[in-house]
């Protein structure tokens, strides 16, 4: 998967990573795959550079996403199910139709 993401809703592209802390301490680099909306909140997927114990390789992390001043953002889990839910959907169609954009380019 690409670490080149859309750039809100035009069509510039950027190359993204975020440095992420687990709760042990240990530092993960992630490639952002996308920052997208989502009744009215904004969501990030991000795919960490290595494995981690308990999760499958290529498994993408979705958190509610907040930029704040400077190039700090804030990422905060998505606990409500149905929320989450939303939110895979709509990642989901991401996918298919950046799928459907490379396509239809060929």
């Amino acid at each position: 998967m690409s670490d080149m993401i859309k750039n809100g809703n035009n069509d510039e592209y950027e190359e993204a990573t975020i440095t992420m802390t687990l709760e042990d301490g240990t530092e993960l680099e992630c490639d952002v795959v996308a920052i997208f909306p989502v009744d009215g909140n904004d969501y990030i997927a991000l795919l960490p550079d290595k494995v981690i114990e308990g999760y499958e390789e290529n498994e993408v992390f979705l958190y509610r996403y907040t930029e704040l001043e400077g190039d700090d953002v804030h990422l905060e889990p998505i606990d409500d199910e149905e929320e989450y839910e939303a939110v895979a959907d709509a990642f989901d169609e991401l996918l298919d139709e950046e799928e459907f954009n490379e396509l239809d380019e060929e």
